[in-house]
């Protein structure tokens, strides 16, 4: 996975009870646009993320 500050990873849901999720991307602090990420998901919360295999990114709208 790779990323860019202004790309948007959205991680999906991986449960009829777990909704898609989505986050502005701050920060990339790994090599080559790799993880880990600092993102600010759509409630204000900013984290420190590692991505798993149920997220992808998508360019800024």
């Amino acid at each position: 996975m790779r990323a860019n500050v202004g790309d948007r990873l959205v991680v999906e849901g991986r449960t009829d009870s777990m909704h898609r999720r989505e986050a502005e991307v701050l920060e990339v602090r790994g090599e080559n646009g790799g993880p880990p990420y600092l993102v600010r998901w759509e409630d204000g919360h900013e984290a420190l993320t590692f991505p798993g295999a149920d997220a992808h990114v998508l360019p800024p709208a």
